[in-house]
């Protein structure tokens, strides 16, 4: 561990002072990943926070035991956070590294007394969890999608989302919910794209406690705000034998440049001002142009066009270059913001509001450590304040902002088979989400008829998918017929695609793997998460079979 250093997440002070007065008012425990590398650091901003508020906590702290190279951690398990609650008690938990879903799992384990061989209850609260672990995705957020009439609610009802929670039984009884009253929505759509959120094989979706099979899993909604959530079992290999580490690797040097043009012909003249920096570049340092990635934002920098449509330009008068490199040496990264800049004086004309940077680049590479192998501690302190008895905090009534918020505006059970024989968007048929994990992809299939998943799956195909994905390995707005064929020899070899379905949702979910430049910590894309192909796959035309 590091300490001494903001090697925690710093917006834990603005959480601390708001959170710490009314946790301990109601008797409420905080557990948080936010100690990130330096959870003893944040461990003292803590105690630091709570001393000026007044208060006497106890401050737990969960962090793995580093031997060997400095800066690789590990995804962590339930089992540190349970420690913490037995033996101190304590007020907040601060671990390092940590998987999400261990921060709701080892609360369950605790209050419920589960033991750890205990693997269907292990697996029905690791299925809790992972609803939960993205908070206000499950209760409507980052669901609303205007000219979806199945996710179209209006801009209000996103102001006063809840965050989501569970209710669970001993036996494993699983419900999530969101608080009465509040925006948002909280139905089997919402729960069936968390569910599939960053998944691989549905069947063995490894967590450090248990491996989940979601396969079978389904949900039933009981009111407006609670649905029920069945069907979760642990895999044919319960328990990984190996966990997950990230281990820091140079992964060179990045720079990049913008450049805004506006009025006529101005995609021409992007155009010509990225052949210009490409051509400079290649003067100074031959066979670079192949760390370079341009794109015009504005035109096709997320790459959303239709694999069945012409990609001719339409019109655009407001549109903007960004090149991205990844070098080797830190000269070449100087050298593309130094070649960027001097657009200002040589490139086409009107050329404004140039932006350039360059840093080195680390990426966090995926491992696998045998759990033996892996060692965590735990430690505690108090808060030392000048009076012993902490002071009482309350909520003013007129505090807090309330919204009049209007009902979901969504059809409710009024789905109907998609068209057949007919050219439709796959958003008339389907609703997806996209998750990343390092350099590989994964979007969900959702009908929104569930009996269409028998046709989906004879139009969803890895051809397809690749077919799709294709040009977002494009470098460049206009590639020749040669980089085409070049890309398309890299595809072939080096991207694989996975289709999982999953029948208790009657859903497919698709793993594209080396798709994301590298992955978020590399990658010279303006989406480095592919947050964005969802609807980049949902906008193409398909023909579905009767």
């Amino acid at each position: 561990m590091i300490t001494g250093a903001d090697g925690y997440d710093s917006r834990i002070a603005d959480w601390m002072h708001m959170l710490l007065p009314l946790a301990v008012e109601r008797g409420t425990r905080i557990i948080t990943n936010m100690g990130a590398m330096d959870p003893l650091g944040a461990q003292e901003k803590v105690i630091e926070i709570a001393g000026t508020l007044g208060l006497s906590v106890i401050v737990a702290v969960a962090h793995e035991v580093s031997v060997g190279e400095s800066g690789i951690s590990t995804y962590l398990g339930s089992a540190p956070i349970v420690e913490c609650l037995e033996k101190y008690k304590p007020d907040v938990i601060i671990t390092s590294r940590i998987a999400d879903a261990a921060l709701f799992l080892g609360p369950m384990i605790y209050e419920l007394g589960w033991n750890w061989d205990d693997l269907k209850h292990l697996a029905k609260g690791t299925l809790a969890s992972h609803l939960l672990e993205c908070g206000c995705q499950l209760t409507g957020g980052y669901f609303m999608h205007p000219g979806d009439k199945h996710r179209d609610l209006s801009f209000s009802n996103l102001l006063d989302l809840s965050l989501p929670y569970v209710e669970v039984s001993f036996d494993g009884e699983v419900y999530v919910a969101k608080a009465e009253g509040s925006g948002g929505i909280l139905n089997f759509s919402t729960c069936a794209q968390q569910l599939l959120y960053e998944i691989g094989d549905p069947s063995a979706y490894v967590t450090p406690d248990v491996v989940l099979n979601i396969q079978d899993v389904t949900f039933q909604s009981i009111s407006n705000s609670k649905v029920l959530c069945t069907g979760a079992t642990p895999s044919a290999v319960p328990v990984p034998c190996k966990l997950l580490q990230l281990v820091p690797k140079d992964c060179g040097w990045k720079a990049w440049g913008e450049i805004s043009y506006g009025g006529y012909e101005c995609v021409k003249r992007a155009t010509a001002a990225e052949f210009l920096v490409r051509s400079w570049m290649e003067e100074v340092y031959p066979g670079v142009g192949d760390c370079i990635v341009s794109y015009i934002i504005g035109l096709d920098s997320l790459k959303a066009r239709s694999i069945d449509r012409s990609s001719s330009v339409t019109t655009n008068e407001d549109v903007r270059l960004r090149m991205d490199g990844l070098f080797e040496l830190k000269e070449q990264a100087i050298q593309l913001t130094n070649e960027f800049t001097a657009l200002y004086t040589n490139g086409p004309a009107g050329g404004g509001g140039i932006s350039t940077g360059h840093k080195k680049e680390i990426v966090l590479q995926k491992e696998l450590i045998g759990r033996d192998h892996v060692y965590w501690r735990t430690w505690v302190r108090r808060s030392e304040v000048m009076n012993s008895t902490n002071q009482a905090f309350s909520l003013k009534k007129n505090s807090v902002k309330t919204f009049t918020l209007p009902k979901s505006n969504l059809p409710e059970n009024e789905h109907s088979p998609a068209p057949s024989g007919q050219r439709i968007p796959l958003y008339d048929a389907a609703h997806s989400r996209t998750g990343d994990k390092g350099n590989d992809l994964n979007f969900s299939i959702i009908p929104h008829f569930p009996p269409d998943i028998e046709r989906l799956k004879l139009v969803i195909t890895p051809p397809w998918v690749k077919g799709v994905v294709s040009n977002l390995l494009n470098t460049s707005s206009f590639p020749s017929s040669g980089d085409l064929n070049k890309r398309d020899k890299w595809i072939d070899e080096h991207v694989k695609v996975e289709i999982y379905e999953v029948k208790g949702i009657h859903s497919l979910n698709v793993v594209v793997r080396n798709i994301l430049d590298g992955g978020v910590n590399c990658s010279r894309r303006i989406d480095r998460h592919g947050k964005t192909i969802s609807d980049v796959i949902l906008r193409q035309e398909i023909v579905l079979p009767p």
